[in-house]
């Protein structure tokens, strides 16, 4: 399973239970978290992205269309999943050491 395809599991693990300890633990403790369309962050460092998670967690699940990988970043397309398919931005994953160092989430 790839970083991208791990990350949305225990995201929408998270979801379901409202513990998103999991997900953020994918995150290097320096990581960056990154919201394009939408007036949140950046949050910088593992405990800040946990924190904003806890503070204002997510309401729906995501499912992930297509990725490709662009200079050492994955790209991905991304719906939630109350919207059927209907695309609602894009995900932009930078890797290091098996971990998220950047993640940026664009919307609309």
């Amino acid at each position: 399973m790839s970083l991208l395809e791990e990350h949305v599991r225990r995201f929408n693990e998270g979801v379901r239970t409202g513990d998103f300890a999991r997900m953020a633990a994918g995150f290097a403790e320096d990581a960056e978290m990154c919201f394009e369309g939408v007036p949140v962050g950046p949050f910088v460092g593992r405990d800040a992205i946990a924190a904003a998670y806890q503070e204002q967690p997510p309401d729906d699940e995501v499912e992930i269309f297509d990725t490709e990988e662009r200079d050492g970043v994955i790209v991905a397309r991304y719906a939630w999943r109350r919207d059927e398919g209907r695309q609602a931005g894009e995900m932009r994953l930078s890797p290091r050491n098996g971990r998220i160092q950047k993640l940026v989430v664009t919307f609309g």
